[in-house]
């Protein structure tokens, strides 16, 4: 069976699904993107869930562009705009993200909503185990993850011009609130009798505590890139959960890898940490607080239940998948494989809402 690395780096033809008319993106670039230059070849990328993805290639130099997916879609999914609008705002702040180049909201140029930005060369680690990385080097691009999230989270959302990038407030209920809605709505994909009961236990079992960050809503280390040789962050990919937010659901979003198993979505349950140099989860934990000054007991109080809110939030993304699957709008060739995990998904949700105290 190939590796996560084989089967989603690199790009592919562009599949047939989501071909479009090339010659009216040229146009478009060649009056809306300074210095483009063709003739241009295009190219989509094998990874990647919710949005295609595509490598522009011109003689010059290389651009990658996010359309909506062709297709019925649900109306809060896919939202290209707010993803351009973030990169761009983040880009100004001095993140690591991609420079934008142009949006696109007239469907007539290639059928739907896109944006055009930089192709960042680079690394893209699709395995959380970091195998490839010499064992002395692993720990250090743990800590560069980490360093990264706590820069986003510092950031002044007014400073950045996205003071009304989210609603202010009641993150966790109203997160909560949406993926229960998308949940319930998507009738094609079923229902999971773990995610009934997250639906119900879930908004009755909230930490204290309320505040709000630029958040990324899917940070992990297949969502980056890499520099090339070293253990640095180029850019943060795939922004189109982001939001305003509290920071310690992103966080604990990224921090599940340390209680996923080494299916699907890469964890590291089944893995000798301390042999791969690989910081532990609490090691983890006080590094991040450490850098955005919180004291990590309060944390790791609340983290079984930051924990079981992520795990249902990814399996209400993935029962999505599952959904378009069924309609046949899945942009990726591996989301059928994908949609399969939402069972296991919900029922590792619930296994870390009976440690925060829920009722079997």
């Amino acid at each position: 069976m190939a590796s996560r690395q084989e089967q989603f780096s690199g790009t592919s033809d562009v599949r047939e699904a989501h071909r479009f008319d090339e010659s009216a993106l040229d146009a478009w670039m060649r009056q809306n993107v300074r210095d483009y230059a063709g003739p241009l070849e295009v190219r989509q990328f094998k990874g990647g869930q919710s949005n295609p993805t595509y490598k522009l290639i011109t003689p010059g130099r290389s651009y990658v562009m996010r359309r909506k997916p062709p297709g019925l879609l649900l109306k809060s999914a896919h939202a290209v705009d707010r993803e351009y609008r973030v990169i761009t705002a983040l880009f100004a702040q001095g993140f690591p993200v991609a420079e934008t180049f142009g949006l696109c909201t007239d469907e007539s140029v290639i059928g739907t909503w896109f944006y055009i930005m930089d192709c960042v060369e680079g690394r893209v680690i699709w395995d959380g185990t970091f195998p490839d990385v010499p064992t002395s080097e692993r720990r250090k691009y743990f800590e560069a993850m980490n360093q990264t999230m706590a820069h986003l989270h510092s950031i002044d959302p007014v400073a950045a011009g996205l003071e009304d990038f989210g609603k202010p407030g009641n993150y966790f209920l109203r997160q909560i609130g949406r993926w229960s809605k998308q949940y319930l709505e998507d009738e094609a994909a079923g229902r999971v009798p773990e995610m009934d009961r997250l639906v119900e236990w879930l908004p009755e079992n909230i930490p204290p505590g309320d505040e709000s960050a630029v958040v990324h809503g899917d940070y992990r280390c297949d969502n980056m890139i890499f520099h090339p040789t070293e253990p640095k962050v180029l850019a943060v990919l795939d922004w189109e959960l982001s939001t305003l937010g509290h920071p310690l659901a992103d966080f604990s979003y990224h921090l599940m890898m340390y209680r996923m198993p080494p299916t699907g979505t890469v964890g590291l349950t089944q893995v000798n940490l301390a042999e791969m140099n690989i910081p532990t989860e609490q090691d983890y934990i006080d590094m991040y607080c450490k850098r955005v000054g919180r004291d990590p007991a309060d944390v790791t109080a609340n983290m079984d239940f930051y924990i079981a809110y992520n795990m249902f939030r990814l399996a209400a993304i993935v029962h999505g998948i599952r959904g378009r699957v069924v309609r046949g709008t899945a942009s990726n060739a591996h989301a059928k494989a994908m949609s399969e995990t939402v069972e296991p998904l919900a029922k590792l949700a619930w296994e870390q809402a009976l440690k925060a105290g829920a009722k079997a």
